[in-house]
């Protein structure tokens, strides 16, 4: 057995928020905060950071061969999980889709949207930067389409840490557009 332990990873991620269609960096600046002016940096997390891709798959057989015949993609979800452990209310707009913020002299407040159910929602682009093998090198993670689509649940309790838990599940770009884009980067 041969284990190269370079290509071993460990350790947290960093993410950010855009509007849905923001600016991507390029490739080539892998290695680099992505640009304040698209990219909003949610503060700490908690927990991890988790990028799911769950696939399902029909079946093909023939009465004639016993085995599987092959298999068709039907379904593909893509999902992120994480805890911000920065319960600011910018972070309450994120994980509920938005709303309306005000603010004031010694105040600040947040009303999330009570539009209809025949209302767009307001898609968000994420980006999380994180370790990728081969030594100290960066992995950059972009769901390019997303919609926090989970319960968000605030709580206060003596002995444990607020938290915003979030899932957000990746959307349908389009024809020539991938909803999820990794890049490595390699020196």
């Amino acid at each position: 057995m041969s284990v190269t332990a370079t290509n071993l990873v460990q350790g947290p991620a960093t993410l950010y928020t855009g509007a849905f269609g923001a600016t991507e960096p390029a490739d080539s600046v892998v290695n680099t905060t992505p640009p304040a002016s698209s990219w909003t940096d949610v503060g700490g997390t908690q927990d991890g950071f988790k990028l799911t891709v769950d696939q399902s798959y029909a079946e093909l057989e023939v009465d004639q061969v016993v085995d599987r015949v092959g298999s068709r993609l039907t379904k593909r979800d893509f999902t992120v999980e994480t805890s911000m452990a920065e319960p600011t209310l910018a972070n309450l707009s994120i994980a509920l889709n938005g709303g309306t913020s005000a603010s004031g002299s010694g105040y600040a407040s947040f009303e999330p949207s009570f539009a209809s159910s025949a209302t767009q929602p307001t898609y968000k682009a994420l980006l999380a930067d994180g370790w990728a093998p081969g030594g100290a090198f960066n992995r950059r993670m972009i769901v390019r389409k997303a919609l926090s689509t989970d319960a968000v649940e605030i709580g206060y309790t003596k002995d444990k840490q607020t938290l915003f838990g979030v899932k957000f599940s990746g959307h349908y770009v389009s024809s020539s557009i991938s909803p999820i884009h990794i890049v490595d980067q390699t020196s």
